[in-house]
C-alpha cells in the first residue's frame, strides 16, 4: 500500500494539486490544473475535479461502514491483511479503499504501513458514543444513487424525483419495499435524536414550564432528557402510532420516567390534541410547505394563550454547517419534495401561522432554536 504521507508530501510540492482542507493530492488524469490569467496554476480545476468525484468518497465511507472496518480496528494499529481477515475482504482491494479514505482523514497509515484510527474513523464505530455509522449508511442507501442524477430535472419541474422513479412516495416505498433500509433509517434517526437530546436539554431554559410537549418527537429522547434533568416537569410525546409504540423505554410503562410522561399517537399535520406550556418542534418542518403550514397552525390552535413554541431546525444561512445543510436541502428536494429553511423563510412561516417570534439562538453548530409565543389574539 503506497504511503499516504508520501502522496501528501508530493501534493504539497504543487499548489495546484493540493486540497486546501486536507493537503492531499487531487490530480485526476494527466492535467495539473488550468493556468490563471497571470500564468500561475489555478486551484479551481483540481478542486472541481475532486468535487465531482465526491460520490467516490461517499461510497468509500459507506463501504467501510458496511464492512465494519472501524469496528474491527482496535486501539492498536493493524495491517491491511489483518483487517481484511476480520471483515471478510480481499486484502489488496481493501488497501485501495483504505488509501482513499486515509487521504480524507478517515483512518491513517503508520510509518510501518499499518492502519490506525483517526477522529473521523472512530465515528464509524457502532459502539462510539457519538457514532455516525448509521447516519453515513442512511445517506448512502442504494436508492440515493438513483435520485441524485435526477437533480437537474427536479430543478426544472415541481415533481418529486423519488416518486417518479418508484411510483410511490418515499416512506411508503421504505416500509413496503426496502425494510432493511427502513431499519437503517430508524437507527440513524435514533442516533441523531439521542445525541442532540442531551445538548438540547442543556440549552433550554424551562423557567416556569410545568408541561412540555415534543411534537413529532420520534422515540422521545428529547422528552426523556428533559424529564431526567427537571424532576418536577411533565412531558408529552406525540408522533405516529408505530413510532410512539417504540418510544424510549424510560417513558413507557415500567420505565423510570413513565409516571411523568404521556405518549400520544397521532399525526401533527392533522391534529395536536395536547396542551402544554412549551411545545418543541424539532427537525420536522422540512416536508412540503403545506405540511409545515398545517403543523404550525395545529400547534397554535391547540395552545393556550402565552404558550411557548420552540422550533429547532438546521439552517441554510447563518450556520457553520451550511455545507451539510444545503446538501440535505437537495436530498429532501429529490426524495420527499421538502426543504431546509433559511432564517427568513422559517420566521415567515411561523409568523403566518400566528406565532410571535422572540429570538433565534444556536443550539450547536448544526441546530438553531426559534423561540416564539402564542399571542392572546391568536388563541382566542
Amino acid at each position: 500500500m503506497t504511503s499516504i504521507r508520501t502522496a501528501a508530501a508530493t501534493a504539497g510540492a504543487d499548489p495546484a494539486a493540493t486540497n486546501t482542507a486536507t493537503g492531499t493530492s487531487t490530480h485526476i488524469g494527466s492535467g495539473s490544473g488550468t493556468a490563471s490569467a497571470g500564468g500561475v496554476p489555478s486551484k479551481a480545476a483540481p478542486q472541481l475535479r475532486e468535487l465531482v468525484f465526491g460520490a467516490a468518497r461517499a461510497a468509500a465511507v459507506r463501504a467501510a461502514a458496511s464492512l465494519g472496518v472501524a469496528d474491527a480496528l482496535g486501539e492498536r494499529p493493524a495491517t491491511v491483511a489483518e483487517l481484511a481477515t476480520a471483515v471478510g475482504a480481499e486484502p489488496e482491494r481493501l488497501g485501495r479503499l483504505l488509501r482513499s479514505l486515509a487521504c480524507c482523514g478517515v483512518f491513517a497509515e503508520t510509518g510501518d504501513g499499518r492502519i490506525a484510527h483517526t477522529e473521523m474513523s472512530r465515528l464509524l464505530r457502532e459502539d462510539a458514543p457519538d457514532s455516525l455509522k448509521y447516519i453515513c449508511l442512511w445517506c448512502t442507501e442504494p436508492w440515493t444513487w438513483e435520485t441524485w442524477p435526477r437533480l437537474d430535472t427536479a430543478v426544472r419541474s415541481d415533481t418529486i424525483a423519488f416518486n417518479d422513479i418508484h411510483g410511490k412516495d418515499f416512506f411508503t416505498y421504505l416500509h413496503e419495499d426496502a425494510p432493511a433500509s427502513a431499519r437503517v433509517f430508524d437507527k440513524a434517526m435514533t442516533t441523531s435524536s439521542r445525541q442532540s437530546a442531551v445538548e438540547l436539554a442543556d440549552f433550554l431554559d424551562l423557567d416556569g414550564a410545568k408541561e412540555v410537549a415534543d411534537i413529532g418527537g420520534g422515540q422521545g429522547h428529547v422528552v426523556a432528557s428533559l424529564l431526567e434533568k427537571h424532576p418536577k416537569l411533565r412531558g408529552t410525546l406525540l408522533d405516529l402510532p408505530q413510532v410512539v409504540a417504540n418510544a424510549d423505554p424510560r417513558l413507557r410503562d415500567g420505565g423510570p420516567l413513565a409516571s411523568r410522561a404521556r405518549l400520544v399517537p397521532g399525526d401533527c399535520r392533522r391534529e395536536i390534541p395536547v396542551q402544554a406550556d412549551l411545545y418543541i418542534i424539532k427537525n420536522i418542518l422540512e416536508w412540503d410547505d403545506e405540511s409545515t403550514r398545517r403543523t404550525l397552525a395545529n400547534v397554535v390552535a391547540a395552545a393556550r394563550p402565552g404558550a411557548r413554541v420552540l422550533v429547532i431546525e438546521n439552517l441554510l444561512d447563518n450556520s457553520p454547517s451550511m455545507r451539510f445543510t444545503t446538501a440535505m436541502d437537495l436530498f429532501l428536494l429529490l426524495n420527499v419534495g421538502g426543504r431546509k429553511h433559511s432564517s427568513d423563510s422559517l420566521v415567515t412561516r411561523m409568523t403566518e401561522a400566528g406565532l410571535s417570534v422572540t429570538g433565534i439562538s444556536p443550539v450547536n453548530p448544526y441546530l438553531h432554536a426559534f423561540d416564539s409565543r402564542v399571542p392572546d389574539r391568536v388563541a382566542a
